[in-house]
Order: C-alpha cells, then structure tokens, then sequence
C-alpha cells in the first residue's frame, strides 16, 4: 500500500474508534473525520462539500418529510385500535403489532412507524394485563426487518442503491428489496411471535401519569409547605406514614445538600428529594401537602401565573430519543423553564436509582421524564426536544381529506420510481414538496422531521467514503479480503459479508456501516468474479439488523427506557433472531440475486 492509502485507512481506523467510544454525537465524529481528511489531502478543499448536494441527502430529507405527513394521517393507528377490539390474547396482540409496525416501516422511516405505534403497545397490554415490555422490543426488530422491504424504509438502503448505480450504472428501484426484505420480515414475525418469551418477564415498562405503564424509582423534588403536617417529622417517620413506598434520597435546606439521616428533622422550606413509585409519590406530596414545584410561592413569577389562568396546566411523561437536544444534557443547563416554560418534574433510568434533584441530572437516551407545562403547546415542545410522548395520543387528523391526501403522495412518489418515470430523489422532493404546499403537513412540522444530525453525517462522510475509493484503500482491503474468502463457496462470500456488516453496525451508525462496507463489497465481489448484487444486498440487509444492542439503532434505543429493558436483554432475543437472518437470509438474497 502506498501513503495515501495508509492515511485513508488511518482516518477510518480513528473514526471507527471514534464511533465505539462514544464521545461525539456520530454527525460530530463525521464532520471531525472529514476535517482530518481535508488536512492530509485526501479530500480536496474543493470536493469537501459535494456530499451535501448529494441525491442521497435529498432523498432522505424528503422521505422523512413524506414519512412525517404520512405518521399524521393516522391509517395504521387507527387500524390497530380497531383490530385491538378483537384481540385478547397477548400472542395474537404481538403479531398484529408487529405486523403494522413492519409493513409501515416500509413505507415511512422505521423510526417513525415505530414511534407511532408505541402508545398502542401500551393500550393493548393494558386490555389483557400483559407487561407492554413483551411488546416494543418485538416491534423494534420488526420495524428493522420492516424497514429493508423498500428503497425509502431505511437510509443504508438509499447509500446502497447510490453505490450499485456508481458501480454498473443502475440503482436499485423502490422495490428492488421486496423479495428478500419481505421474506426477511415474514421470518422474523414468525420467530417473534414463538419465542417472545425469551424476553425477561419481570421487566417493568414505563407508565404514564394518569393510567400508567409500570417504572419504579421516579425522582421528584418537593418544597415543604409551612403548613404541611410533616413540619417537626423526622425523616423516618415520614417514610414510614407512607408505608416505606418512598424514599427521601436528599434533603435540600437554604439551598444546601445535607447528610440524610433517619433522624433528621424536616423543616418548613426543606426541599425533599424524593424517589419512588408514581402513585406513591403522588399520595405522599398531596398527603403531606408538599409543593411538587420545589420553589416557594414568591418565585413564581406574574407570566406564569397568568399562564396557569388562561391554560390548562398539566404533566406528559416521554422518553429521552438517541437525537435529543436532552441527550447528555440537563434541564437546568438547558434552562428548560425559562427558554420553553417547562418543568422537569421527574426522570427515572432503569436499573438505576437516581438521588439529585431532576433539573440536575444529566438525561441519556431511554430515560424516561414528566414535563410539566401548557399542554396546547406541550406537542411542539416535545418534538423540539426531540421527546416521545408515551402517553396514549388521540389522532388529532383522522382520516381527513388532507390525511388522505398525503397517503396519495407518497404513492405516486413511490410509483413513479419504481416505473422509473422520473429518478427517485425529484419524485420524493416533490412529493415533499406537495406535502406542504397542501398543507397535508405543517412547514414548521416539515422542518422538525427532518433528522439534521443524519443529513450533516451523510454530507460529511460521503466524501471519506470517496477518499477511500479514489486513494485505492477500498480496492486493497477488498483485496485482502477476497484472499480470505477465496476458498469460500459463493453462499459463504455472501453470508461473510452479511455478517461483517450485522457485526460493524452496533459500533457505528447504520449509514456509516454501509458508506464504508458497500464500496468495499462491491469492489470483494469483482475480485472473486461474481456479481456485485447480492454482495451489496447484503450490506445492506446486515447494516440494518442490529438485534444485539440499544445504542446500535434509534428504533432499540427508543424503546429500551419505556420498556425497562436492560443492555443485556436485547442479546437474549436478537441473537437468535441474527443466527435466523444470517442463516436464513443468505439463500434468500442469492435466490434473488445470483452471483453469476
């Protein structure tokens, strides 16, 4: 290898540590990769940014856009609430879950289906008394599955699609992914459905305020009242009035932390920082009639007050997504009440008991928070943050006309390329366009659907990928690997590949794994005389299995807080599921996709 390669392979190297280690949001450690790369001189000044104007970011945008407007309409919720009249059994409750959630994540983003059929995991479970916990991992990998039946369900998909047409001059169509996507899907709802049970049955899911899922050890603070009769108590007895359902982690006096002991004596204007089940806390703050705000009355300022009179005031609990602006941050850092005129009022992590005051604690993807604020703007609020409500929605749109109209977009956008009438990021943009211009979708809600991060750490990364192409670093690691392979019958070449790419993915983003990957597989498949094809649709098919880990994909990850689940459970029921994919999923692409 000359120098050139070296240093190619030294950037992917160092972002591939950059990646694991976690530091960097994954836009960050794009962006950090592309400016080492500009530095040594593998990318030029003048084609650093040419990753921007790239079809695959238009193609995106636009289908998160499409995806955004289609989530409004409602037609899958709605589905589902009806079917949920008729199911009582908690197996036929998961297949019709996952199910939906599988077909429409190929038609909107994976994230998106799943997100909107969460609430009803929680209403289904509710009916037959089943832990929602049985549910959402479940839908998660069937969103996953779902999302490789078409070109728009997931972004490794389109990057793939992008490196066939540089490679033989064609892309692949809307539909190319079906046969192999759809049997993919209809397995793994088949596993799902017989051996959800390998999920641990104790996890406790999530609960909403008023008719809750089922998390401990909320942490909440409360300012105690003059009046309140808890005034002289000590500590231990006022955790034994409330039967020992709660706990007082820390006592906050003239804004200072003291030690917590069972004999401490409570005073009037102590800020008690509490943890505990939501009911119980919420018996224990009326009960002892403690102040939930934390703050005395005459810092509540004039504007709020006449906030409170005007609107109606009230709590939604969410969870904490893998792109939120909390993620890693705090309330307080964030000036949460002053900026957005909200209060954090709890947050509960599971597997952990957490003992500062909410507004202090740094929020991580999964975390499960109430947020306190006018609820007609609570909506907006939350998807600024990037907060999923779990409490269960009422479908603001139906089906209206304008519902309707936005299934009828994405149709014809889908369509279109798929006959090839006009390429795929004009027929999506306008259909995005559309969206808007009809006001099937709201601009500001257009804006909002948009993942920012992913844009910058396509355009960013696109052209790394480029560098490693032009310098010939691809061409070689292909090389070696053929070398490796060169004894492997073709089965073999491609379940090597699929199982590279489902054992890169939970370490780096999906769309990373398949700009470093598909090259790579593209250029090992030549080197062995076969068709790039199936090699590419392997790629792509094991970028977007990650069964093994939350953090791998955003659908794990935003399932794992209101779920309960733990870093371990996800292995437990994806690694079968991956053996099954690897297994299974190798003869399925070479069927479709001969090697010769």
């Amino acid at each position: 290898m000359n120098f050139q390669q070296w240093l190619s392979i030294a950037v992917l190297a160092g972002m591939m540590v950059l990646f694991i280690w976690g530091r960097f949001r994954y836009d960050v450690t794009a962006v950090i990769a592309l400016l080492v790369a500009m530095a040594l001189g593998l990318v030029t000044p003048e084609k650093a940014f040419l990753g921007f104007s790239d079809d695959i970011v238009i193609i995106v945008a636009s289908a998160l856009v499409l995806s955004a407007a289609v989530q409004r309409s409602g037609l899958v919720e709605k589905a589902v609430a009806w079917a949920g009249q008729y199911l009582k059994r908690t197996g036929a409750q998961l297949l019709v879950l996952t199910a939906s959630v599988g077909v429409a994540s190929g038609l909107i983003k994976n994230i998106g289906a799943l997100a909107m059929l969460m609430p009803a995991a929680g209403q289904l479970g509710r009916k037959s008394g089943t832990n929602p916990s049985r549910f959402l991992m479940p839908m998660s990998f069937a969103a996953l599955l779902g999302g490789l039946t078409t070109l728009v369900g997931t972004s490794p998909n389109i990057i793939v699609s992008r490196v066939r047409e540089q490679m033989i001059g064609e892309p692949f169509t809307m539909f190319d992914y079906l046969p192999t996507g759809l049997g993919l899907l209809v397995i793994g709802l088949i596993f799902l459905r017989l051996f959800y049970w390998l999920l641990p049955a104790d996890r406790r899911a999530a609960a909403t305020m008023g008719e809750a899922l089922n998390i401990s050890d909320y942490t909440i603070e409360a300012r105690v009242r003059e009046q309140s009769p808890v005034v002289g108590n000590t500590v231990a007895s006022f955790i034994k009035e409330h039967d020992g359902e709660i706990d007082v982690t820390a006592v906050l006096r003239h804004g200072l932390a003291g030690e917590v002991r069972p004999d401490l004596v409570i005073d009037a204007d102590d800020v008690l920082i509490l943890a505990g089940d939501p009911d119980a806390l919420e018996r224990a703050v009326a009960a002892s009639q403690l102040d939930p705000s934390g703050h005395g009355e005459d810092e509540e300022d004039e504007d709020e007050q006449h906030a409170r009179a005007r609107d109606d005031v009230g709590v939604i609990e969410g969870v904490v997504t893998a792109r939120s602006a909390l993620a890693g941050s705090s309330a307080a850092r964030l000036m949460l009440r002053d900026r957005l005129g909200l209060r954090l009022v709890a947050i509960s992590r599971e597997g952990e008991s957490l003992r500062n005051k909410p507004a202090s604690i740094l929020m991580q993807p999964g975390d499960v928070i109430v947020l306190q604020g006018i609820l007609s703007a609570m909506p907006g609020r939350l998807r600024q943050l990037g907060v999923l409500p779990l409490a269960a929605r009422p479908i603001s749109l139906g089906m209206t006309r304008k519902g309707w109209l936005a299934l009828a977009i994405l149709a014809a956008a889908m369509l279109a390329t798929a006959t090839g009438v006009i390429p795929v990021a004009a027929a999506f943009f306008t259909g995005a366009g559309l969206v808007i211009i009809t006001g099937a979708l709201p601009v500001d809600d257009a804006y909002e659907a948009v993942e920012w991060p992913i844009l910058i750490m396509l355009g960013a990364l696109i052209p790394v990928s480029g560098a490693l192409q032009s310098t010939g670093a691809s061409d070689v690691l292909a090389t070696q690997l053929a070398a490796l392979a060169a004894d492997l019958p073709p089965w073999g070449a491609v379940a090597l590949v699929l199982a590279a790419s489902m054992a890169v993915t939970p370490f780096l983003n999906n769309a990373a794994t398949v700009l470093v990957m598909a090259p790579i597989s593209a250029v090992f498949a030549g080197d062995l005389g076969y068709r790039p094809d199936a090699f590419l649709m392997a790629t792509a098919i094991g970028a977007g299995c990650d069964f093994l880990t939350p953090i791998g994909h955003q659908c794990n990850t935003l399932v794992m807080g209101p779920g309960g689940y733990r870093f371990g459970d996800y292995a437990r029921l994806g690694a079968p599921l991956s053996l099954l994919v690897l297994v299974l999923g190798t003869p399925l692409i070479m069927h479709f996709w001969p090697v010769r």
